[in-house]
């Protein structure tokens, strides 16, 4: 019988392992797909039952490598989930942003999705599998990054796109899109401020930023069979953030509620 198996792209970030620790719990294989080879390794050795993880070192920007890792992926088994998580935030406002700036936050955080999904598509239909794209609450307000924050709104249609023109096949398309996650790629910001997540803290009604790990539980919710009639939706991940802010609420309502 062939094995099922769940892709995670950007899988040695704080985020992508969280997500490949949820994934391994009902998929016999998971591939923690990288641009960095060694932190994928250090990455798949963390987890218990190691044979079960396989890092591969693929630029998913490139298809060529794209290519190269399905076709690796395949001599494992058949993919029942694709993560497309892989991403990266450069200029942080549209006056910083060079046309180079938003070509590559564009390859990285739209075009590497749709370059992975159509090398293991004919596999996802085998599966009736499930991708799920790693998007962002960037994706659907202003929250500063522009080229990022366009891609991420374009991965959000990308992944109705799937779904609609998918779906005949079984395949459902589902979105994730957090908030401000607490993970080492907000290290240099928390250097040169300390205070940036109790400032942070403030616009969420949680009062707390989001764990790689509630990301992670979305997403094993919409690759399982719970979410089996589930497709074409964005699931925000950002403990309230974009359901509105009690700080504004208060000040229009003058109400001591909020």
């Amino acid at each position: 019988m062939s094995k099922n198996i769940a892709i995670v792209t950007g899988a040695a970030g704080d985020i992508g392992r969280a997500i490949v620790r949820r994934l391994a719990s009902d998929h016999d294989t998971v591939l923690l797909v990288d641009i960095d080879p060694a932190a994928a390794e250090k990455a798949a050795k963390t987890f218990e039952d190691a044979d079960r993880f396989v890092a591969v070192a693929c630029d998913v920007t490139k298809e060529a490598e794209v290519a190269e890792m399905a076709a690796q992926t395949s001599r494992l088994g058949n993919v029942r989930t694709l993560v497309n998580n892989a991403g990266a935030a450069r200029a942080v406002s549209l006056q910083d942003t060079t046309p180079e700036i938003w070509r590559q936050d564009n390859a990285l955080n739209l075009e590497a999705a749709f370059l992975c999904f159509r090398a293991v598509e004919d596999m996802l239909k085998k599966t009736s599998g499930s991708v799920i794209n790693i998007a962002s609450v960037n994706g659907m307000q202003v929250f500063g990054h522009p080229a990022y924050s366009a891609a991420k709104a374009g991965l959000l249609h990308l992944t109705r796109l799937i779904a609609v023109e998918y779906g005949k096949y079984g395949i459902r398309s589902n979105a994730v899109a957090p908030g401000t996650v607490r993970t080492q790629a907000w290290e240099a910001r928390a250097a040169a401020n300390p205070n940036v997540f109790e400032e942070a803290r403030r616009w969420y009604p949680l009062q707390r930023v989001v764990k790689p790990e509630d990301v992670a539980e979305a997403v094993g919710f919409l690759a399982s069979s719970l979410a089996n009639g589930i497709t074409g939706v964005c699931l925000p991940v950002d403990c309230g953030l974009t359901a509105g802010q009690a700080e504004l609420a208060r000040t229009f309502s003058q109400s001591e509620h909020y």
